[in-house]
């Protein structure tokens, strides 16, 4: 079992909050996490950049120029690409169906092994709740400070369930603003991003230098890892 230090939000030490073998020796292909943050990346992309070709493009359709005895190049019209207004050659166009799908097992194998790189590299660290009166952003600095966290840092809740169902009842993730005040604590730091553990992704992670989680966020990422 490997241990992560436990913090209350004040910065004072409280223990220690231990972690099963089988999360933190998780490890993937070096490809296999390549690829999933590949996807991540390449999917945030819109794709709808598009620009007029020359068929496109509202023009008069006179010739610039007679086509001999001045001494000019032989043009067809202003909606040539080399004329200013002109249609564009081999410009950018909207493209479809180009998202880049991995399986959730995969991408579930992927957010492992980077969790895991982190708790072995000890740039993890337990909160034991996120509960704010009101926002203080110095608090939440002060709580940083005293755990020697880096420049970036990522910090992850836990987010809100209710059971719906009869005999067979499942857990649905509902809106909640449990974490308001630590939203408003955090949004003004450079470099410090708020996350709930059912939405981070891979590259997050990847870019963060430390977690900052609370131990009930902890919980629920374990059990959805495991």
């Amino acid at each position: 079992m490997t241990s992560l230090k436990k913090y209350n939000l004040q910065g004072d030490e409280l223990g220690t909050v231990a972690v099963a073998d089988q999360l933190v020796e998780a490890r993937a292909e070096s490809q296999l996490v390549k690829d999933y943050l590949i996807a991540l990346r390449a999917n945030v992309r819109s794709w709808t950049a598009c620009t007029k070709t020359r068929a496109e493009v509202k023009h008069t359709t006179k010739k610039p120029s007679p086509q001999k005895g001045q001494g000019n190049a032989r043009h067809g019209n202003l909606v040539a690409p080399q004329y200013r207004g002109g249609g564009r050659a081999f410009g950018p166009k909207p493209k479809f169906d180009v998202r880049l799908r991995m399986n959730r097992q995969e991408r579930k194998a992927a957010i492992r092994a980077l969790i895991a790189e982190k708790i072995r590299e000890g740039k993890m660290i337990v909160v034991d709740s996120f509960d704010m009166q009101e926002p203080k952003t110095k608090s939440i600095n002060e709580l940083f400070k005293c755990c020697d966290c880096g420049r970036r840092v990522l910090v992850l809740g836990e987010g809100s369930f209710i059971e719906i169902g009869g005999e067979s009842k499942r857990s649905v993730s509902v809106p909640s603003l449990q974490h308001e005040n630590l939203k408003k604590s955090v949004r003004n730091m450079q470099r410090v991003d708020f996350q709930l553990v059912k939405d981070i992704n891979g590259y997050q992670i990847a870019l963060a230098q430390n977690l900052v989680i609370s131990q009930s966020a902890l919980e629920e990422l374990i059990a959805w890892l495991s």
